[in-house]
């Protein structure tokens, strides 16, 4: 969450509220949606660390705004992280474990378990296909979003079908 604040902040100044209904504008409801407050923590985290600076602006009538503007260490940072490459290996697959350690255990059949874990994610891929369908459709970033859920819920179908074709 730090750096997608961050990144947002390049724009201005913005409080936190304004900067949760940013995200979800343009992620959509594919993405899961942060809670206010884990926003205002994240953006004390970010203050603390120099890489934003907080300002109090008065309101009529109402409790003072706390906005924010990033930083030049802020901005580096930024810079630093669009250059980054990531890396996500999915060599510690918490369900491969399961699979592996099922027949050493005793406790469960890992075929009855690549059969749950389809279900799964057939069940993700239909609420996935609803969504897109009630999303925006003008709103192309939630839909890559939701395009490249399906296509990673894809090639794990077939890498259970995979492990099953091993295992039996």
């Amino acid at each position: 969450m730090r750096l997608p604040l961050l990144a947002l902040l390049t724009r201005g100044p913005a409080h936190g509220y304004e900067l949760k209904q940013d995200l979800e504008k343009l992620l959509g409801a594919a993405y899961p949606q942060s809670n206010v407050g884990q926003i205002y923590v994240t953006l004390g985290r970010l203050e603390k660390a120099g890489l934003i600076a907080g300002e109090d602006v008065e309101q009529a009538g109402r409790p003072n705004k706390r906005t924010y503007r990033l930083t030049d260490a802020g901005h580096e940072a930024v810079l630093a992280w669009f250059e980054e490459t990531t890396d996500e290996p999915r060599v510690r697959d918490e369900f491969f474990m399961k699979i592996a350690l099922a027949p050493e255990s005793g406790l469960a059949d890992p075929i009855v378990l690549i059969n749950k874990q389809r279900r799964q994610y057939l069940n993700t891929m239909r609420d996935l296909s609803k969504l897109a369908v009630a999303e925006d459709r003008d709103n192309r970033i939630s839909q890559l979003l939701i395009e490249g859920a399906m296509l990673h819920l894809q090639a794990d179908l077939d890498w259970l079908e995979r492990c099953q074709e091993e295992l039996e």
